[in-house]
This record gives C-alpha cells, sequence and structure tokens, in this order.
C-alpha cells in the first residue's frame, strides 16, 4: 500500500532494519532521528511507521531492549544496578530503574538481589524467552500477542 495504508514489503524492511540496528547497538546512545534515518524515512513517519508494524514507539522498544539486557546482567549478580543503567545505555539511573520496575515488576535492586538459580539448568535461549520483559497490557501489540500464543 501507500502512505496512507499499511506499511508495504519495502517499508517493512526498512523498519526492520531500524529494529535490526536497536537490538545490536541498543547500548550506543540512538535517538529517534538517528533510526528514522536507518529507515530512510523523516523521523514523523518512521515513529507513526514503527507504532503501526510494531505495536510501541521506537523509544519504547529501545528501552525495553535495554531492560531486557539489564535483566541479564543484574541475574549475574557481580554488576551493580548504577553499572547495569550504563551499560546497556541509559544515562538516567532514576528513568532506568522507573522503567525497569514498570517493565520487570520490580525494582532493579529487588530483581538483583532475588535467587536466580532456577535460570542455571535452562539453556541460554531459553532464559532469554522466558525472561523477556512484558510491555504492560495497555501497549500490547498483536504480533507479540500471537508469538507469545505460539510460544506456549
Amino acid at each position: 500500500m501507500g502512505a496512507m495504508g499499511a506499511p508495504d514489503l519495502d517499508e517493512l524492511r526498512r523498519l526492520r532494519r531500524a529494529r535490526d540496528r536497536m537490538d545490536r547497538e541498543y547500548a550506543e546512545p540512538l535517538d529517534v532521528a538517528a533510526l528514522a534515518r536507518t529507515a530512510l524515512m523523516s523521523t514523523a513517519h518512521f515513529s507513526r511507521r514503527f507504532r503501526e508494524a510494531y505495536g510501541e514507539t521506537p523509544y519504547s522498544y529501545l528501552l525495553t531492549r535495554r531492560i531486557e539486557r539489564a535483566t541479564a546482567l543484574l541475574r549475574r549478580g557481580d554488576v551493580s544496578v548504577t553499572e547495569a543503567c550504563i551499560d546497556v545505555g541509559c544515562t538516567s539511573l532514576g528513568s532506568f530503574s522507573a522503567r525497569f520496575t514498570q517493565v520487570v515488576g520490580e525494582t532493579p535492586s529487588a530483581y538483583r538481589a532475588r535467587d536466580h538459580s532456577d535460570f542455571e539448568v535452562v539453556p541460554g535461549c531459553q532464559v532469554m524467552v522466558l525472561t523477556r520483559p512484558r510491555k504492560p497490557a495497555r501497549e500490547s501489540s498483536s504480533f507479540r500477542e500471537a508469538t507469545t500464543s505460539a510460544l506456549a
């Protein structure tokens, strides 16, 4: 379809290129303008299309990836909350902690202190699926719901 309908295949490829960049470079100082350039789109168009395609804003997606990586660091127990915050590319400990608590359901400190030994016998790829942060219900997307039900 065109500019007013659902994203076409070429547009989806460009959106995926930006999403893949967020997955790879989550710790880098990425902003929506840089991601829009990766997708060869204007900032407003990129933000609108990304949300249509993935059910969340590019910024929300990036923060969720950062929280996902932070949970892995905090499970190890040898990294402080501040170090995890910085290591995943967040610049504000307060914003990081608030988003972490929103996504994971507990504070980063409580998550770090919890016993994670149950995951020691689980293959890494499964730990990633089992511990993947979930978006709050109000932000759910049909893609995530389809993926979640397919894994169940």
